[in-house]
């Protein structure tokens, strides 16, 4: 029974959308290739061996593959799923074969081949947010003061019941998410949070804790805080209705807001401001998901909108094996006139597989081992 629970609890739903983010990601990298004249000789969700396929009329394999933790495009002339050109194959080929390779295609081709996977995630999820904004709108709330918590930055500084926030360091807010969203990725820098008060505006500075949350599931995270809560009398909590377009326009902030944070979170490790524990591998994801499936569909697909961005990002990483790796690659190709030495390649490529590696086993730790003795 406990077997069956984990089976639909979690690894159900957090294949599902695991594969439909890969297919996403891989289809962006399959459409620009197509478009750009490269021949594709297989299209997996999932590695390892096939477990069903079919072949179309181009000759391209369409299989789903026995581990579900991702995909590949493999184009013709690759040696392998990461799209290593195999410098055997190529040498063997003529220049009608050589064109219809990704590594004979022009430069911007194999360029815009590469990075259309991340941008296909990006597209994703600003599709998925426009949508669920269009038909159920966005909860928002003005950014009044109903609460100081003592001990506060907040407090320290001065701020009292009924402030109202309205500038954060010089940038205009009108909602309490824009100043949870600021506030949160910025433990232990300090701000100035702008506040209106019997009709005159305040310049408070203050510097946000670092403190650790719980949240209803019981995960502990990391966060940024300045110590002020609102409540639905004094923040007027409403559901925010959109348009079509004003819906799109509001799924590219919210798809914006997520890189940024994403960003910001990287850059507060390498400062020492927050840790690495929050970072997560397929164990949390799973968790996740399963906890965000609890709470409803409109729930999942949000997550998965942001799940597809941090896959877009992850993928831009300039490691080589990954998508910004080859942008990476060619970037040095353009700046020299040429690319590098088939053997370079070879041993960048290696090591950017070791890398990856390294940071899978680093994230799994943090799924399980490093939060059970933390």
């Amino acid at each position: 029974m406990a077997i069956f629970s984990v089976l639909t609890g979690y690894i159900i739903p957090f294949l599902l959308v695991l594969s439909v983010l890969v297919f996403v990601h891989e289809m962006g990298h399959y459409l620009v290739g197509r478009w750009s004249g490269i021949r594709v000789l297989a299209f997996s969700v999932g590695f390892g061996p096939e477990l069903i396929g079919y072949t179309d009329s181009h000759g391209t394999r369409w299989k789903l593959s026995a581990i579900p933790l991702g995909g590949y495009v493999k184009f013709y002339g690759d040696e392998d799923a990461a799209s290593m050109p195999g410098a055997d194959a190529l040498a063997g080929m003529n220049e009608a074969e050589r064109s219809q390779t990704l590594a004979g295609a022009k430069l911007w081709k194999r360029a815009a081949t590469v990075a259309a996977g991340p941008i296909a995630n990006f597209i994703l999820a600003i599709a998925i947010f426009a949508v669920l904004f269009t038909v159920y709108g966005k909860v928002v709330a003005d950014p009044v003061v109903a609460e100081v918590r003592p001990d506060s930055a907040a407090q320290v500084a001065g701020v009292e019941v009924g402030d109202k926030l309205v500038a954060l360091d010089g940038h205009e807010v009108s909602t309490f998410d824009e100043v949870r969203r600021y506030v949160s990725i910025r433990p232990l820098v300090p701000i100035i949070v702008t506040v209106e008060r019997e009709g005159s505006r305040l310049d408070l500075p203050m510097v946000p804790k670092r403190e650790e949350i719980t949240d209803r599931f019981g995960n502990k995270v990391e966060l940024g805080l300045i110590g002020i809560v609102t409540n639905e009398q004094r923040g007027n909590f409403r559901v925010q209705q959109f348009s079509p377009g004003a819906a799109v326009i509001e799924g590219f902030k919210e798809t914006g807001n997520i890189i940024t944070g994403t960003g910001r979170y990287i850059g507060n490790i390498f400062a020492g401001r927050m840790s690495a524990d929050q970072i997560g591998g397929p164990i949390r994801i799973a968790e996740t998901t399963g906890q965000m499936a609890t709470l409803g569909f409109v729930a999942v697909l949000n997550f998965a909108a942001v799940i597809s961005v941090s896959l877009g990002l992850m993928n831009l990483l300039p490691v080589p094996v990954l998508d910004g790796g080859h942008l990476l690659l060619y970037a040095l190709e353009a700046l020299r006139g040429r690319p590098l030495n088939e053997r370079v390649q070879e041993i960048v490529f290696r090591l950017g597989f070791a890398l990856i590696l390294t940071l899978m086993v680093f994230a799994t730790w943090n799924d399980t081992i490093g939060r059970w003795i933390g």
